[in-house]
């Protein structure tokens, strides 16, 4: 997420641990040739046990994917009660002064097996406190989290009632409401919400819905050839915080998440094989839509009638019954969008 962040030109801090091994310092390396910045939860009491102590290890996450494109994590903390980290307690004043710093700060459901739910917490508190909007994404780790330790779904309930951004696949927004209809669940995730501004769901080749409290916003995928789908999810929630910081419309930010998500697709492997903004603006001009019109048509007629739906569109389509339907074109967007992009992709070309 981070990477996909930086290749669209924002400025990006990680907070975390990396140890000081083999693999921290490769993980250290990749990041800083992205120009990331990494923050480090060290705690300095506890600085001579770092160094002599294996849970301070760099944590490995093995990526599992089968013939399917379907895909699994595996990581030391799956065999845990315990979070990776679970030494880590507090927040320090430079982790405090970076998130107060920050327009965004992103968390998503995979940090529960490295943080301890209590110090997620603080950190969601303290951006409240001081006006960073937060970002979840509860990922597939949300279902266990619904069903974890109390300290868990409390925190899971706190992250989804107190959070600016919500985002979440169509599956993860049935089983967290019930509502198969993805835009009604958002809906529903919505008017829990205290702080919630967007909801976002993902349908995958189908493409992405913004659900706001004045209407929803739409989005049909690009049509790619899939070699692996790791990666696509993160990629996608850069570029709704690159729309969202950057104040874009709300179809231009789900057109240019799609096509970042769509571009990764086209790779394999996640981190530095994330896509790059050449493979993201070439994928727009293409312009191969997946207009599916009798999805998008089930879905409107699904929804309320007094819902204010905008939706991406090549054509006009008059198939759609839903009176308060509005086209945006697709061309039109595409040409702003790509000039929103132009010195973040003249620095990667002169970068490469």
């Amino acid at each position: 997420m981070a990477i996909a962040a930086a290749r669209l030109g924002l400025r990006c801090n990680v907070i975390g641990h990396i140890g000081d091994e083999i693999y921290g310092k490769f993980l250290l390396d990749v990041l800083q040739d992205e120009g990331i910045n990494v923050i480090e939860m060290k705690e300095e009491d506890k600085e001579d046990v770092i160094n002599n102590n294996s849970e301070y290890e760099t944590l490995l996450c093995w990526v599992l994917v089968d013939p399917l494109q379907r895909h699994g994590f595996c990581s030391r903390a799956d065999f845990s009660k315990e979070p990776a980290f679970a030494w880590m307690t507090r927040l320090s004043d430079e982790v405090k002064s970076n998130i107060q710093k920050s327009k965004v700060l992103f968390c998503n459901g995979y940090g529960f097996d490295e943080l301890p739910a209590g110090l997620i917490s603080s950190a969601l508190d303290y951006a409240v406190e001081v006006g960073t909007s937060v970002f979840f994404d509860p990922g597939p780790k949300g279902k266990s989290l619904a069903v974890g330790t109390r300290e868990e779904q409390d925190v899971l309930a706190k992250l989804l009632r107190f959070s600016d951004v919500l985002l979440l696949t169509s599956e993860e927004a049935e089983s967290m409401t019930g509502l198969r209809n993805p835009m009604a669940a958002g809906k529903e995730l919505l008017s829990e919400g205290v702080r919630t501004k967007w909801v976002i769901i993902k349908m995958g080749s189908k493409g992405s819905v913004l659900i706001t409290r004045s209407g929803i916003s739409c989005a049909p995928s690009f049509k790619v050839n899939v070699m692996d789908t790791v990666g696509c999810g993160d990629s996608f929630v850069a570029a709704i915080a690159y729309g969202y910081i950057h104040n874009m419309p709300l179809v231009h930010t789900l057109t240019i998440a799609n096509a970042v998500g769509a571009a990764t697709a086209t790779g394999v492997g996640a981190g530095r094989n994330v896509a790059n903004l050449q493979k993201v603006v070439s994928l727009m001009r293409e312009a191969n839509l997946n207009d599916d019109d009798d999805f998008w048509s089930k879905l409107v007629d699904e929804s309320s009638n007094e819902d204010d739906i905008t939706i991406l569109s090549k054509t006009t389509v008059n198939g759609f019954k839903n009176d308060y339907l509005n086209h945006v074109n697709f061309q039109k967007v595409v040409t702003e969008v790509q000039h929103k992009l132009e010195v973040p992709l003249a620095n990667e070309i002169l970068s490469s």
